[in-house]
């Protein structure tokens, strides 16, 4: 795409965005203010900038604040010291937290995504990949406990790989600065989010050998979660924010990977619009979209199947105990729509709109 025509694009995106704020409460009444922590900046998390970009929060009265708090462990963090109402989070970091017999629990409302949204990096460029290549070769590992590395060794074992034993592996980088440490020279594989992945790709670092998502199958990855106390006192507000958020899982449905990248390109500055459609594409492709925010009991059980896996659950916990649903039924009733959007319908609207990047 031309240079002029995705910046008339981009200008028509925010003047909608601007007509949608200014349209969104009733007049005289102030947008109620949500503080939310987003543990990454990443495209894998394209609904919530859909909502943010197309004002569907604003459309709720809400007025989201939006803050990258890199890791799991420091936006619960942030989550528990009430300086975030929101995370966006592993649901993992709930279970830790309730572990450890916490008297005000958090609980996942909403699920964004519902596979881990890792590829397995590989420097080397040539011949074809099997896992058996991964032995005895330097990984560079994420932090012990959180979804990204659980999920990878959860799909090690599956391949008969034990990550601990196999592989020389490295995990004393802060989860925010792994991309950089591989880009550096640091470790022969690594995973990684897009568009990095994608970006990596191009300036011929590596190449993508396999996806940690379609390896590990379904599970609630990453979960909007609020303390019960919050939940308790705000649950209007709750309310709304769910309806946008499955207003936007709604939208990533039936648009095409060009067209979602059109609108979330104001939150990547500085990637190429076809760096962000092919990781769309990608990610589209192998479902990693929630297409709701209901957190399924499948997803549920997969998610400890993952943690005890890794030694990190301590005993199983129930979905009723640590899940709250409600928001999201209300939110797909609120609509007029099925629960669920199948993967099939998603794909064959994401063809009908131009699917290719």
């Amino acid at each position: 795409m031309k240079t002029g025509a995705r910046c008339k694009t981009v200008v028509a995106a925010v003047l909608l965005g601007l007509l949608l704020l200014s349209g969104c409460a009733p007049k005289g009444e102030q947008a109620i203010e949500i503080r939310l922590g987003e543990v990454a900046r990443t495209v894998f998390y394209a609904p919530q900038y859909v909502a943010l970009s197309q004002g569907m929060f604003a459309q709720e009265g809400l007025d989201v604040q939006l803050a990258t708090i890199p890791g799991g462990d420091k936006a619960m963090t942030a989550l528990l010291s009430n300086q975030a109402d929101i995370a966006l989070i592993g649901a993992e970091t709930s279970i830790y937290v309730y572990q450890q017999g916490a008297e005000d629990p958090v609980i996942n409302f909403a699920q964004l995504t519902q596979k881990d949204g890792t590829f397995l990096f590989a420097r080397q460029t040539q011949g074809s990949f099997n896992w058996e290549k991964l032995r005895k070769q330097n990984f560079l590992g994420q932090r012990k406990g959180g979804m990204p590395q659980m999920s990878l060794e959860f799909t090690l074992r599956k391949h008969g790989i034990d990550p601990h034993q196999d592989l020389k592996l490295i995990q004393n980088i802060d989860f925010a600065n792994v991309a950089t440490a591989f880009g550096s020279g640091t470790g022969d594989y690594v995973q990684l989010f897009e568009p990095q992945a994608s970006i990596f790709e191009k300036e011929g670092r590596g190449r993508v050998v396999a996806s940690i998502g379609v390896e590990s199958g379904e599970l609630p990855y990453t979960v909007y979660m609020a303390k019960q106390s919050y939940l308790n006192t705000n649950a209007e507000t709750a309310q709304k924010f769910t309806n946008a958020v499955y207003r936007a899982q709604q939208w990533i449905a039936t648009h095409s990977p060009g067209q979602i990248a059109e609108v979330i390109t104001p939150y990547f500055n500085d990637t190429e619009l076809a760096v962000l459609t092919s990781s769309i594409k990608r990610y589209k492709e192998q479902g990693t979209y929630a297409l709701n925010p209901i957190i399924e009991e499948k997803e549920w059980k997969n998610l400890q199947d993952v943690m005890a896996s890794a030694g990190e659950l301590k005993s199983p916990v129930a979905l009723d105990k640590l899940v709250n649903s409600s928001f999201a039924r209300q939110a797909i009733e609120n609509t007029g729509s099925s629960a669920k959007v199948s993967t099939t319908e998603a794909a064959d609207a994401d063809a009908d709109t131009g699917g290719s990047p």
